[in-house]
């Protein structure tokens, strides 16, 4: 965990939404889990075709703004046939929420 990445990606007000949504993502993203095989389960996880309809936002832009919140920890990622699915970190969360409340 570098807290430099991580307040990065916490700086952009559409992607901090999105960390926010995908805490209760049966909220906010009622049809998760469409695109999945029945057999598999990706808890929490919702594809980025409905994150992007959410965020109103591009698909390049949304792709862009996942990609930063994974390589900065906040967030987990499955692919399933042409669906990416991402869902918190919620360990590396609590280890930054640990940081920030210590630290700073």
């Amino acid at each position: 965990m570098e807290p430099i990445d991580i307040f990065k990606a916490l700086s952009n007000e559409t992607r901090l939404n999105i960390l926010q949504w995908l805490k209760d993502p049966e909220k906010h993203f009622p049809k998760q889990g469409a695109h999945l095989p029945k057999e598999v389960s990706y808890k929490g996880g919702v594809c980025v075709g409905d994150i992007q309809e959410k965020a109103k936002a591009s698909q390049s832009t949304v792709s862009h703004y996942l990609n930063m919140m994974q390589k900065a920890g906040l967030l987990e990622s499955v692919r399933y046939g042409q669906w990416t699915y991402y869902r918190r970190n919620e360990e590396a969360i609590s280890q930054f929420a640990e940081y920030f409340s210590t630290k700073i």
